[in-house]
């Protein structure tokens, strides 16, 4: 089931000071809120002040000034803004100016690209009655805001003791926010195999980034990773579901998940980049972008028959860096991948899904035969799910030796060409049967998908604990 969860994090986005900002986990969403102050407006003047151009008429009085401060101008390359009014003086009095607000003419007196000083002059001469057309200028009120308790302002010689502000307050905003289908959760610094401590990261299908998220200590950061990564796996799980229903059985998508490719440092200047793989029908797909439409599936450049590659879990001692969590792929033509994922239990995952993927398209395919050559006659060495191995010689047509799978007790090659056959007979001697084959490694990764896919027939159990 999806969580819905909710925290106090702390966040380093790299540009920055670490922030405490709050952790929202939704279904598909997860989302970053950042506590800001929010200038408030009395709700029926809110729109007209955010969203017009105004006209606001002072009456100035013969003993006193306009009580107003200015900040900013074309020398700032901003626009002359109201930074303070006077209560009780002519400008407050008209209730129609706020701090914040962009005076953009003077008595019809264009003002929008005028020096500080022009302003202030423009308003000393402009008589008892003085027309103002403003438009507010919000980022402007939340800074003049913070910036008031710091003594009088200099710019303005009509300066006065005292002014007027729209009401602030505190309110989370969206820093930012990551929709989690075909996102992925990583402790690892990019394109590196260096763990965070207490910290992991969030990654969109368009690259967008939570930044770095450090948790108070390891319970929490177990937490959030278990939570965040489940409502992950659940929408990729919903959209196979979807996926499937379009497509014949023979073409149905077993498992999707992102993983992290170790590349040549020659070729690419971080180790580690994401790889999103996909085993679908009996297809090993690898992709840089993860397929969202169909079209995608037909694209892809790295497409490889499942049965055709050999899988392998990495022990510690065959590790090329620090990533845990690995393991291989290599092809029958040569080609060999090296992924990582971010857990145990992710990497125990693709392994089961490998396994099962491997019955299923083996229990499809039925057999499959290699053009080779036995005692120098040209042969065909088929592989069968119930008969097992069979040579049949092309010249006299007629099958030259059969065995059950169950009879093979091993198997030799000499890594080009030849492969030895090691077989039980009924009087518990061994025969071996010696074959040349051009396409050997795949002839042997095939071997290996017929044995495991016979072996999971036999007894069920074998995928239970897959």
């Amino acid at each position: 089931m999806e969580e819905v969860k909710s925290g106090m994090v702390t966040l380093n986005d790299g540009k920055t000071r670490p922030q405490p900002i709050k952790l929202q986990l939704s279904s598909d969403t997860l989302t970053l809120l950042k506590e800001e102050l929010v200038p408030v407006y009395q709700e029926e003047n809110a729109n007209e002040l955010i969203n017009k151009v105004r006209e606001v008429v002072i009456q100035k009085h013969e003993k006193s000034g306009l009580g107003i401060s200015l900040k900013g101008g074309a020398e700032n390359r901003l626009p002359v803004l109201v930074s303070k009014l006077v209560t009780g003086q002519a400008a407050a009095l008209t209730g129609g100016l706020y701090v914040g607000d962009a005076i953009l003419k003077v008595n019809g007196e264009p003002c929008d690209r005028a020096t500080h000083d022009e302003v202030v002059n423009l308003l000393k001469s402009a008589g008892s009655e003085v027309t103002l057309v403003v438009k507010h200028f919000k980022p402007a009120a939340i800074f003049l805001n913070k910036d008031q308790p710091t003594g009088n302002n200099n710019n303005s010689p009509m300066e006065e003791d005292s002014s007027q502000f729209p009401r602030l307050e505190r309110q989370w905003s969206v820093y930012v926010s990551i929709p989690l289908l075909f996102a992925y959760l990583t402790r690892y610094c990019p394109g590196t195999d260096k763990l965070r401590a207490n910290a992991f990261e969030v990654v969109s299908v368009d690259g967008a980034s939570t930044g770095v998220i450090h948790c108070d200590d390891s319970h929490s950061l177990a937490d959030w990773i278990r939570a965040i990564t489940n409502n992950i796996s659940s929408l990729l799980t919903q959209m196979i579901k979807m996926s499937n229903r379009l497509l014949i059985p023979e073409e149905q998508i077993l498992y999707m998940s992102w993983t992290q490719e170790r590349v040549s440092p020659a070729r690419h200047w971080q180790a580690w980049k994401p790889k999103f793989v996909a085993l679908k029908g009996a297809d090993v797909c690898l992709f840089d972008m993860p397929p969202m439409q169909t079209r995608d599936w037909v694209r892809c450049d790295t497409v490889f028959k499942l049965y055709e590659c050999m899988f392998k879990v990495l022990k510690d001692s065959e590790l090329l860096d620090d990533r845990q969590h690995s393991c291989t792929i290599q092809t029958g033509t040569g080609e060999k991948f090296y992924l990582s994922t971010d857990s145990r239990s992710d990497l125990l995952h693709l392994e089961k899904a490998w396994y099962r993927c491997n019955h299923n398209s083996i229990v499809k395919l039925k057999s499959r035969t290699f053009g080779c050559t036995w005692r120098g006659r040209l042969s065909g060495l088929t592989l069968d799910l119930e008969a097992g191995f069979s040579l049949y010689d092309s010249e006299t047509k007629s099958y030259k030796w059969v065995y059950k799978f169950s009879r093979l007790k091993g198997s030799s090659d000499d890594g080009k060409s030849k492969l030895k056959l090691h077989f039980s007979t009924e009087t518990s001697g061994v025969e071996v049967r010696e074959v040349e084959c051009t396409n050997l490694q795949t002839l042997l990764f095939c071997i290996h998908a017929f044995l495991s896919a016979k072996l999971a027939s036999v007894d069920p159990a074998f995928l239970t604990n897959y």
